[in-house]
């Protein structure tokens, strides 16, 4: 198949495949005959597993380290946990960010009049910070 069937079947664009290829996570493409990449059942499943990881938000780095170990029959579970409990841990510092982040818009929000006045808490704070 094509880079664009391709592309329809992992739901990934064809520009996001050209880049995975130009980085490593996928092995470059064959060429048919008439100069077209060819892309077999191996690559999709391979383009599905990085898509799986990418959607849990592991980094490129950590889809690279996870498909190496997903290629090594010989791994230890224990390395893909370590991996897997990390990227746990790094969400849960992102997560805590966007919550404090959250609350304090909140605040801003909740003291900001939202009537005709030209004060705004809102404005002010975003000023004060530059």
């Amino acid at each position: 198949m094509n880079i664009g069937q391709a592309a329809a079947r992992s739901g990934l664009s064809a520009k996001m495949i050209r880049h995975y290829e130009s980085i490593g996570l996928l092995q470059p493409a064959g060429r048919g005959a008439n100069g077209y990449r060819r892309y077999e059942e191996a690559d999709l499943h391979r383009l599905a597993f990085i898509k799986r990881a990418r959607d849990m938000g592991f980094s490129l780095d950590e889809v690279g380290r996870l498909l190496a170990l997903w290629a090594d029959h010989g791994r230890a579970s224990a390395e893909v946990k370590a991996l897997a409990a990390a990227h746990v841990a790094q969400l849960d510092v992102r997560i805590a960010e966007l919550t404090s982040l959250r609350n304090a818009l909140q605040g801003l929000v909740d003291s900001c009049h939202g009537d005709g006045r030209s004060e705004c808490p809102i404005i002010d704070e975003l000023q004060s910070r530059g």
